[in-house]
């Protein structure tokens, strides 16, 4: 009997990426070892398993030991989750990280879709000279970054109150790292300045992939910027844009440095993040069962994140 299309169950991702390579790749050479593979693999495995994967198993552990870092663990079941979850400043750092999810991840990923299309759809003299100035904040170490626009946002000398003050806006001018309402805000866009260089890379690397007869196409039916923008070049980047949000979303869950930096954690822990109360507990308070269990906590979100994310693309493309 024959089985309806759309019962039939669907083939892995393994069997349809091996059903996608050419039959000459899956065949070894006559001087070739079934083992030579994993001899290649075999330095960065066990770089990974020693620096990597033993650490996170290690973390897993400690999670469920009551220690100081400097005395004997004593293990203490799940007494640290319970504490965890019934802890309010854990959600309230967690909600201040999904709120810097807008800024470190959505806003970047607008800003290199709109540079993407500036510096790809029109011809611009020196566009090489752009596309390296817009992507430094990138490459540019965190601290750094925090450190200067800690001084550029100084209350008293920093640049932009002076602007602000020298042309008559002397009301604009604020404490923007210290007041309670845009220290968030101030936080969230040095994020997103630091963010958007990597997506617009990115984006340029993969609207290069796009084909070209589609905008040919789309002009002949007289389709404007803006429309080819919306049904060729978004479509042609979605798998660039999950990897964007994956990356991005992650930066947001596990940022510490900038936070440190800039307003460490104030004021009044309006800015405080899951990253920041962890980096306390363990070194501060001499709670590292207690740290290394919100670690876990925080590792499992970024997972189930990611995972859900990824299934979504997967799934999307394959009914294409």
């Amino acid at each position: 009997m024959d089985i309806p299309a759309s019962s039939a169950p669907k083939a892995s991702f393994f069997t349809r990426l091996r059903g996608r390579l050419k039959p000459e790749l899956l065949q070894l050479k006559p001087y070739e070892k079934s083992w030579t593979g994993y001899l290649y693999l075999a330095p960065g495995l066990l770089i990974y398993v020693v620096f990597i994967f033993i650490p996170i198993l290690n973390t897993f552990r400690l999670s469920f030991y009551d220690w100081t870092g400097f005395t004997e663990p004593v293990f203490n079941g799940i007494e640290n989750y319970i504490e965890l979850f019934n802890n309010e400043d854990f959600w309230g750092a967690l909600r201040n990280n999904f709120f810097f999810v807008i800024f470190f991840t959505i806003i970047p990923i607008l800003i290199g879709l709109f540079i993407t299309s500036l510096l790809t759809r029109t011809k611009i003299r020196g566009l090489t000279f752009y596309r390296v100035g817009l992507f430094i904040p990138q490459v540019m170490s965190t601290v750094a970054v925090g450190i200067i626009w800690r001084w550029m946002l100084n209350p008293r000398a920093g640049p932009i109150n002076v602007f602000l003050r020298g042309i008559g806006l002397d009301e604009l001018a604020r404490p923007w790292l210290g007041d309670f309402t845009w220290a968030p805000y101030a936080v969230g866009g040095i994020g997103a300045w630091v963010g958007y260089g990597f997506t617009m890379v990115l984006f340029i690397a993969g609207i290069q992939s796009i084909n070209t007869e589609l905008y040919d196409v789309a002009r002949v039916f007289g389709a404007n910027p803006l429309q080819e923008f919306w049904y060729v070049t978004l479509p042609g980047l979605r798998r660039q844009i999950v990897v964007a949000f994956v990356i991005r979303f992650i930066a947001a869950l596990r940022v510490f440095d900038l936070i440190y930096v800039t307003t460490s954690g104030g004021p009044g822990g309006i800015t405080r993040v899951v990253s920041f109360d962890l980096w306390q507990s363990a070194f501060q308070v001499n709670r590292a069962g207690y740290a290394a269990a919100m670690a876990v906590m925080l590792t499992l979100i970024i997972l189930l994140v990611s995972f859900i994310t990824l299934r979504l693309q997967a799934r999307y493309s394959y009914d294409e």
